[in-house]
């Protein structure tokens, strides 16, 4: 059995799945997708029994899945969930569709319309670019002047961009959970604490990571939203507020370097394990 790890970058998370497959007696390598050219005449492809998707580049991962798949190997996350857990909207569509709470959400292409939706989120929002990571270019917007400024500013900028997905501010501690969720299992949780001098909880932007006690209300959540998209390896992100909590990203492409030493779990390790079975499966 052959396991393939697609990477773009060689982060702390592929040498610890690297490590996890060999210690299994698993026969596991990493392939730099900015080095193949995948022939697209061709029917077949030499990826091994399993591959799992890791380049941080959404395009990048997203089309060597498409191909990779193609020639008949297993890609976990596969072709169709990236497209899904990559674009922010999308992946709310689907937790909609399922039940799954989400916060409250506005998507708009006109700026006045956009300053509309701020005001029926009561004055305090935040925007979001609908595909990127680690916090870039997720803004607070705390008033009606600063609202405008912000997208205005957006209109001159990629496309991307002019799509406005405002969300509300939920009222949260200051942190949010995320859920590590492996197949049909919630394997552990952090909780992510803003750092003083920001609101938001990325530990790419200095927030700080504890342990999380998977409860039942937590894995209910997590794999309600996990079912939504499909079956695969997923960061789900909870938000506590008054009501309950809300699902309000589902990352297909989840670090976890901060997370193994806090939880105290294996990650890497379950998510080989998962994919020795995805692959007896074939």
């Amino acid at each position: 059995m052959k396991i393939t790890i697609l990477y773009d970058i060689v982060r702390w998370e592929e040498k610890a799945l690297l490590e996890a497959g060999k210690k299994r007696g698993i026969e596991t390598g990493l392939l730099d997708v900015r080095g193949q050219v995948f022939d697209l005449s061709s029917r077949e492809g030499a990826y091994g029994d399993v591959a799992l998707q890791r380049a941080t580049s959404y395009y990048r991962g997203l089309h060597a899945a498409a191909i990779i798949q193609s020639y008949g190997t297993p890609v976990v996350n596969s072709r169709e969930i990236l497209e899904i857990t990559g674009n922010k909207a999308f992946t709310l569509l689907k937790l909609r569709e399922h039940g799954v709470p989400v916060p409250h959400t506005y998507v708009t292409f006109d700026v006045p319309k956009a300053l509309e939706s701020f005001k029926s989120l009561g004055g305090r929002a935040v925007i979001k670019p609908v595909m990127g990571s680690w916090g870039r270019m997720v803004g607070l917007l705390e008033t009606e002047n600063s609202a405008k400024a912000v997208l205005e500013d957006r209109l001159y900028m990629d496309p991307l961009y002019q799509v406005f997905y405002l969300q509300e501010y939920v009222k949260r501690p200051p942190r949010d959970i995320r859920a590590f969720v492996v197949g049909n299992r919630v394997v552990a949780a952090i909780y992510r604490y803003q750092p003083e001098t920001d609101w938001r909880t990325n530990t790419a932007l200095g927030g700080r990571a504890e342990n999380c006690p998977v409860t039942g209300e937590i894995e209910d959540i997590a794999l309600r939203a996990a079912s939504a998209i499909g079956e695969g390896v997923y960061g789900v992100d909870i938000m506590e507020n008054e009501n309950g909590m809300v699902v309000h990203e589902v990352n297909g492409t989840v670090e976890f370097k901060n997370s193994v030493p806090v939880t105290g779990v294996d990650i890497q390790g379950k998510i080989v394990e998962y994919l020795i079975d995805r692959a007896r499966e074939k």
